[in-house]
């Protein structure tokens, strides 16, 4: 995971804010260590005081030599303020600092100090910086080997909290759910140590998605039903986010969300992981709190949304403002509230939360407004034929006589006919026209494509589809699936898969022994299209003659790195063996997730080591 060749793209979005641990308190005050570029989460309360301790020293040198508070250890965590700690310092040894016990490392070794334009690893530039705390710094990046844009969070080697960074950055890489923005690469170096992960450029997260009031209720539904299972399945797996705001959940341009920064943002705040479960999921509940009102659940003013006041306690979101959904309003109070109203029983964990919104009534896509109905245009009356009035003398005083009303005359009519027929004949002479020359250039572009087009009176031959033109189906991403194995594999090269270039491609590990038999029976490469697509066909470009077979998710779920995951997916729908390949499911398939199923794989000539490649997928309806 180290070996710094993998692919990349991030949403370091600016991620402040965070639920409170327990229902109906507020954030504590935060101080103001962070810059004003972002309004972080509140702080434990000994990195509380790490920074207090900092500050003073920084302002005050008499007072740094006062006794500092004792750690757990019994040593001294005198920051940064002393000159004893300033010689320290100069002898800094990089290469030993994570093999030091935590306890004596220092607490506030400030951020490294890097500027646009700066390199990393020889590999990533640094472009824009979207968070600067005094330990830490956020960038977004460019990964130059790739040309791709990445997130990029920079530490220095030497602070106490960067040995759990870089544990929990790498949990979080072997978690393989494309739910969560992908960990692509956590590393130290020299004094230095960067945490790479994915980028998302068209991505919006839920505090911009709120800036121009609440969600819809079918929007707000979708939100939590998609945050709530991804965050059970991370605490399956023994995982937990510690940190999720507005700023964490991203909707991407297939409507999809994905959940950025678990684990490793609260790792670089030091945040505690005291009852991960009942963080999370008060934090969910505040993210579906303010989707439903657009006001933030606490005092505090956060994401340019409002605070409610301090004495109103934990009120369902209904309470608050007028029309809310009842289900979703107390699928919220109970997450939320340590006591919710109404005495329904509150939620303690993520996996309680998943459950009580798959048992709620779904929540259906509101039906666009019908077009407004043509209503043509009032038809201009003719004008009639002018004609003067006529005076008539008589034996009395004289009179006028109105003209009768205009009657075309009969010659007028005849040539009326005439020239209508005309116009009508050379209207029906262009249009044949116009019918035979686009009937020749669909002849002659027929030829050209190789396409024999039938003699006049008979009809063309129906095409393999029963007819219907295929069309593309776009791929929204692929990760690795890597059940039986340690892990994803290079994680990093997977959309080489499936972008538009056959000379590039996502390969496995190398295996000295083919799949199948002794070894695993497989690994594989699980393709996201973005929502239920009908699939009529996929093909496969391969680096070499590679056995592969193709499986489905069912509907509406998601399927897992894991054994029992892999059992989800039931059997092959095709199978194929060949260096390209065109997998066509024998009966209709509608699914947004598929599995290429590598079972045999070509020797490798450069290593003689067994190893997929994957050149370019391209799935079809």
């Amino acid at each position: 995971m180290a070996d710094g060749t993998k692919a990349v793209v991030d949403t370091s979005v600016t991620d402040d804010g965070t639920a409170p641990a327990t229902a109906g308190e507020s954030p504590a005050d935060e101080p103001a260590a962070e810059s004003a570029t972002e309004a972080t989460a509140p702080l434990s309360a000994a990195e509380i005081a790490a920074e207090l301790a900092g500050r003073r020293a920084k302002s005050d040198p008499a007072d740094a030599a006062a006794p500092a508070p004792q750690d757990d250890r019994g040593t001294e965590d005198t920051g940064d303020a002393g000159p004893e700690q300033a010689d320290e310092d100069a002898e800094f040894d990089p290469a030993a600092t994570l093999d030091q016990p935590t306890g004596e490392l220092p607490l506030l070794r400030p951020a490294p100090d890097r500027h646009s334009g700066d390199r990393i690893a020889d590999r990533y530039r640094l472009e824009e910086c979207t968070t600067q705390s005094e330990f830490f710094s956020s960038w977004r990046a460019v990964d130059e080997k790739l040309r791709r844009a990445v997130g990029v969070h920079l530490l220095a080697a030497g602070h106490q909290r960067a040995r759990g960074v870089l544990a929990a950055a790498k949990s979080a890489a072997l978690l393989g759910d494309p739910r969560f923005v992908q960990v692509l690469d956590a590393v130290q170096e020299g004094d230095h140590v960067y945490v790479i992960r994915e980028w998302l450029p068209g991505a919006a997260d839920l505090a911009q998605l709120l800036a121009d009031g609440p969600l819809e209720p079918y929007d707000a539904y979708q939100m939590v039903r998609q945050v709530a299972e991804a965050i059970a399945a991370a605490h399956r797996r023994g995982q937990a986010h510690l940190r999720l705001t507005p700023r964490c959940v991203l909707r991407t341009e297939s409507g999809q969300y994905r959940i950025n920064g678990i684990a490793v943002d609260a790792a670089l705040r030091g945040l505690p992981d005291d009852d991960a479960a009942l963080t999370d999921t008060r934090a969910i509940g505040a993210l579906l709190y303010a989707a439903l009102t657009h006001r933030w659940p606490y005092p505090e003013d956060r994401y340019d949304l409002q605070g409610l006041p301090k004495d109103l306690g934990c009120v369902p979101p209904d309470q608050v403002r007028a029309g809310v959904h009842k289900g979703l309003s107390e699928i919220a109070a109970r997450a939320l509230c340590e006591q919710p109203p109404h005495h329904l029983d509150p939620i303690t964990t993520p996996e309680e939360l998943a459950k009580a919104i798959a048992l709620m009534p779904k929540i259906r896509q509101p039906e666009p407004p019908p077009p407004p109905a043509f209503t043509p245009p009032p038809r201009p009356q003719p004008r009639p034929h002018q004609q003067r009035p006529q005076i008539r003398l008589a034996d009395g005083p004289a009179t006028v006589i109105a003209p009768a009303a205009a009657r075309p005359t009969r010659p007028r009519l005849r040539r009326l006919v005439r020239v209508t027929a005309s116009v009508v004949a050379l209207a029906a002479i262009g249009v044949a026209s116009w019918q035979l020359v686009s009937k020749f250039n669909k002849h002659d572009r027929n030829s050209e494509d190789g396409q024999v087009q039938p003699p006049p009176g008979q009809s063309a031959p129906a095409t393999p589809g029963g007819g219907a033109t295929a069309k593309p189906v776009t791929i929204a991403g692929a990760s690795s699936f890597n059940p039986l194995g340690d892990g994803p594999e290079h994680v990093g090269e997977t959309a080489l898969a499936f972008d538009g270039d056959p000379a590039t491609s996502w390969q496995t590990s190398g295996y000295l022994q083919d799949l199948g038999g002794a070894n695993k029976a497989g690994t594989g490469l699980l393709v996201d299209l973005g929502s239920v697509q009908q699939v009529g066909s996929v093909r496969v470009e391969f680096v070499g003659s590679t056995k592969v077979e193709l499986r489905a998710a069912p509907a509406g779920t998601t399927p897992e790195a894991t054994k029992a995951g892999l059992e989800g997916l039931g059997a092959a729908v095709a199978t194929q063996t060949g260096s390209t390949v065109e997998l066509r499911p024998g009966t209709a398939l509608s699914t947004r997730y598929l599995l290429l199923w590598l079972t045999g794989l070509p020797k490798d000539g450069s290593d003689s080591q067994y190893r997929g490649k994957i050149a370019e997928v391209k799935v079809t309806s």
